[in-house]
C-alpha cells in the first residue's frame, strides 16, 4: 500500500481594495501576514485599487488607527509566500513588473485559479 502525504495547507489572500475602504484592505493583509507567520504557505493578490500597495512607498503611505503598519504586513508575507498583482488591474493603472516592489509579480486570472483550485488551499477576498 502506497501512503501518500497530505497536501501542505495554502491561503490565498485577494484585497480588493485600497485606500477607499482603509479597514478591509487592512483586514486581508493582516490575516496574510499572520498566516505567513504561523508557517502557512501565503498567497497575496494585489487588485483593482490594492495593485497601488505593490509599488514602492505606498503601503508605507497606508496609515489605520490601531492597525499594524501595511509596510511590515506585505514585508511579512513576502518573507515566506508571494504577492501578485492583477494583470488587468497593473494594465489598467498602467504599473510594469519593473514600477513593483521586489519580490512582487504580475500574473492574470490563470494564475489566480490555478493557486485558489490546489488541494488544501483556502481563499479569502477583501
Amino acid at each position: 500500500m502506497e501512503l501518500h502525504a497530505a497536501p501542505a495547507p495554502s491561503l490565498v489572500v485577494k484585497v480588493t481594495c485600497g485606500t477607499e475602504a482603509p479597514e478591509r484592505a487592512s483586514q486581508g493583509f493582516t490575516v496574510a501576514a499572520t498566516a505567513a507567520a504561523a508557517g502557512i504557505d501565503v498567497h497575496l493578490w494585489l487588485t483593482g485599487e490594492a495593485a497601488w500597495f505593490a509599488l514602492p512607498g505606498r503601503a508605507e503611505q497606508f496609515e489605520l488607527p490601531l492597525a499594524p503598519p501595511l509596510d511590515d504586513l506585505l514585508a511579512g508575507v513576502l518573507a515566506t509566500g508571494t504577492v501578485t498583482v492583477c494583470g488587468q488591474c497593473a494594465a489598467r493603472r498602467e504599473i510594469g513588473e519593473s514600477d513593483l516592489l521586489p519580490g512582487i509579480t504580475i500574473a492574470g486570472a490563470a494564475a489566480f485559479v490555478e493557486q485558489v483550485m490546489r488541494p488544501a488551499a483556502q481563499a479569502l477576498v477583501y
